[in-house]
């Protein structure tokens, strides 16, 4: 048997599936993994939560980043693996999708908000680190490439911040709470194009094979992980997906 049938009928017998996907899945839309050859963290020096915070200069020197980047996020279609599984969380199979990516593409590819678990934020939008109050990106753009202004808060005048998780940053503590939640009631974790190196957020999958899920893990290489995981197929996750549910 193929491996993508065993995915299939693994997903066929499960009743209560979860999602867990990392950069592969988005690399497959042409954004690049952060760690890899032409990803963000190979041209620069990540800029750490507390030093955003203390001066204007990183502030401006994050947001600098930000515009000189987002093209590539900015243009990127949902791929055949997003839509297999707004495939699967229309069919009802799927309750929900724990994410570590920041690029908004399950949502894009029809997954509702309310199933979409974004552990390390959203880059798509900014928000207010006072009061939480979203601030979209275009009025920010123009203002910081026209005149070099750094936002404040709408609301608040408090500092803003593209809504990702930075490093040195605190976990956002409720869909961390949800992500719990929904890898221990799930009877099958499907990890989708994530090396599992990136601590809390890796941790789900040991969380749910240690309470008697199914863990499969499709990732074009191998991971720390592997050896725990009822199955491995180590392939494009778009063409492997959609043959075991049966969509283009």
């Amino acid at each position: 048997m193929d491996n993508w049938e065993r995915l299939h009928d693994m997903i066929v017998f499960a009743k209560r599936i979860v999602a867990f996907t990392g950069a592969g899945i988005s690399t497959e839309s042409g954004i690049p993994d952060f760690r890899s050859p032409g990803g963000i963290w190979t041209r620069y020096k990540p800029i750490y939560f507390d030093d955003f915070m203390a001066s204007d200069e990183m502030r401006r020197e994050a947001w600098r980043r930000k515009f000189a980047t987002d093209e590539t996020m900015l243009t990127a279609e949902p791929n055949a693996g997003h839509r297999a599984l707004a495939k699967l969380v229309e069919q009802g199979h799927m309750s929900a999708i724990i994410t570590q990516n920041v690029d908004g593409l399950h949502q894009r590819s029809g997954v509702p908000d309310s199933k979409v678990i974004e552990l390390h934020g959203n880059a798509t939008y900014a928000s207010c680190l006072d009061c939480g109050h979203r601030h979209e990106l275009a009025p920010i753009r123009k203002a910081f490439l026209d005149k070099g202004e750094l936002p404040l808060c709408a609301k608040c005048e408090g500092i803003v911040k593209t809504a990702t998780i930075s490093f040195g940053q605190a976990m956002p503590e409720i869909p961390m709470i949800r992500a719990q939640e929904e890898t221990l009631a799930c009877d099958l974790l499907i990890v989708l194009g994530s090396s599992l190196v990136v601590y809390p957020a890796a941790g789900f999958p040991q969380m749910a094979k240690r309470n008697g899920a199914g863990l499969v893990i499709l990732n074009r290489d191998p991971t720390d992980q592997d050896e725990s995981a009822d199955l491995v197929i180590h392939d494009e996750i778009g063409p492997t997906l959609s043959r075991a549910i049966g969509v283009n």
